[in-house]
């Protein structure tokens, strides 16, 4: 193919951009990310993440960059804010929260990206596109043409890219809207505080309290209603005008860093693919912000796409593997729009609202509850179906699998490269073929869920043995072959999964 053309253009340079083009750089992969805007967003839209995207940055070795700038908050975030006197212990290492600004995971998702080679251009707006059978060229808003093999939009739930494919974007519209901004304040830190603890108790869904950024303040209100072009955002006056009203006092707000807009609008995309370009982020999917999933959510798309199309493009894998991103990720991206749904609901103050949130409250006194929300919030709780239509003799395949002890270190510290690995205590099994994506691990792991298990890139179990694998001390069972006559891979079978995956 012609020098000119890239392997994958990412439009948009967000969190999830920014993801994807490290994940697919990792593997080696030619990556250039088009980002409209010509400095990075000081918007802080996300506050946090989750335990699931937490888990995936210690897969890649970088999560020590975001705890040396976050906050760690014990415990997992409360569905629709809502106490509970259970405390549910949740499979993962990392049971914590990490408050973190928008703009510093922006900030550390890019330098990752550009320090594995990424090429990010700033200032790149993408104006029309254009698909042939091999490649897919984007017309930029001056004039020039950028071709490359794939694109992946994740330029927001606004996404020009996913007009211009005429992806519909059904869902509900906004009925509330609200105003967020940060600024500086004179009114002193003791009445801040007591105001803001007066309107979380009669006015759920916002606030005041310092911001992550030094001096300033971040403040939440309702907008008088839903605008009409949300494009703009808030005049400064508006938003002090909606404190005044809303909570009696504007704090002395002057010199804002940051104003914006946003809604409980829920849509979902009609598909996440459309020939060559391929969706992820908000740019596949919107809601509401309750829980603080958008931000977790995209990171997990990309998570979820970059070494699917990293083995496509290096030609590991057949094209029919993208199939299995939107048949995975959205699914999952609909589950997150009905709870954030929910919990704004929840939070709306009307008195079917708290009559709501009093027997939910009490339902999440009881363990199980507890456990099936908070792991909703956390994103752990996923199991994809990787057998549509077939029985697994295992229960936990789909899953993710947490991070465990191996005799060396940890398992996620054996996992950084992205590849695939087999976890194999007894050394049962053979690999050899597949050793360019397959790490073998062949020593004691701790609390493994089975004798053996094949994990995926992502960390989720593609496979597991049902019982040890030996016909006798030390020496492997013999494996059988894919029956070349069957249409479908055997998910029992170690060679056969592998085969279904990497065909070799």
């Amino acid at each position: 193919m012609d020098e000119d053309v890239h392997d994958v253009l990412v439009v948009g340079g967000g969190p999830t951009g920014m993801m994807l083009a490290a994940e697919l750089r990792l593997q080696g992969i030619d990556v250039v990310v088009l980002e409209k805007e010509k400095e990075p967003s000081r918007l802080v839209r996300s506050l946090g993440l989750h335990a699931r995207s937490i888990e995936i940055l210690d897969q890649r070795g970088i999560l020590e960059r975001f705890l040396a700038e976050g906050t760690v908050y014990p415990g997992i975030g409360r569905f629709a804010g809502i106490p509970s006197a259970s405390s549910p212990e949740l499979d993962t290492a990392h049971g914590y929260t990490l408050g973190i600004p928008q703009p510093v995971t922006d900030r550390l998702l890019e330098e990752r990206a550009r320090e594995l080679g990424a090429d990010v251009q700033r200032g790149r707006e993408v104006v029309d596109i254009a698909q042939g059978a091999e490649s897919v060229d984007l017309v930029l808003a001056e004039g020039e043409h950028v071709r490359g093999r794939w694109a992946v939009a994740c330029d927001g739930g606004r996404s020009r890219v996913r007009g211009l494919l005429g992806i519909g974007f059904p869902g509900e519209a906004a009925d509330h809207e609200w105003l967020l901004g940060e600024m500086e304040v004179t009114a002193p830190a003791e009445e801040v505080a007591a105001v803001s603890e007066r309107v979380r108790r009669e006015h759920r869904g916002s606030g005041i309290g310092p911001s992550s950024n030094p001096g300033l303040h971040r403040a939440v209100v309702p907008a008088e209603g839903v605008a009409e072009d949300r494009t703009e955002g808030p005049t400064f006056e508006e938003f002090l005008e909606r404190l005044r009203a809303f909570v009696g006092t504007d704090f002395g707000g002057h010199s804002p860093v940051s104003l914006t807009r946003f809604t409980d609008a829920t849509r979902l995309a009609e598909r996440f693919r459309s020939g060559r370009v391929l969706l992820a982020g908000d740019a596949a999917h919107v809601h509401p912000p309750l829980g603080g999933q958008g931000l977790n959510l995209g990171i997990q798309d990309a998570f979820n796409l970059g070494w699917k199309l990293a083995a496509v493009i290096a030609g590991q894998a057949p094209p029919a593997l993208l199939d299995s991103y939107e048949a995975e990720r959205r699914p999952v991206a609909a589950d997150v729009l009905t709870t954030t749904r929910a919990q704004s609901v929840l939070i709306s103050g009307e008195p079917g609202a708290l009559a709501l949130r009093r027997v939910l409250g009490e339902l999440m006194d009881l363990p199980e509850v507890d456990r099936l929300l908070s792991e909703k919030i956390a994103s752990l709780s996923i199991r994809y179906d990787l057998w549509p239509g077939g029985e697994t003799p295992s229960g936990i395949v789909g899953r993710r699998l947490r991070d465990l002890p191996v005799s060396s270190g940890r398992l996620f510290e054996r996992m950084r490269e992205g590849r695939w690995t087999l976890l194999d205590p007894s050394g049962a099994f053979d690999a050899e073929r597949w050793s360019d994506a397959v790490v073998h691990v062949v020593e004691p792991v701790e609390d493994l869920p089975a004798p053996a298990v094949l994990l995926r890139p992502d960390g989720h179990i593609a496979w597991a043995a049902t019982a040890p694998a030996l016909d006798g001390p030390g020496r492997p069972a013999a494996q059988s072959s894919p029956d070349p006559s069957s249409p479908e891979p055997d998910p029992s079978t170690l060679e056969s999964v592998l085969e279904h995956w990497l065909p070799r």
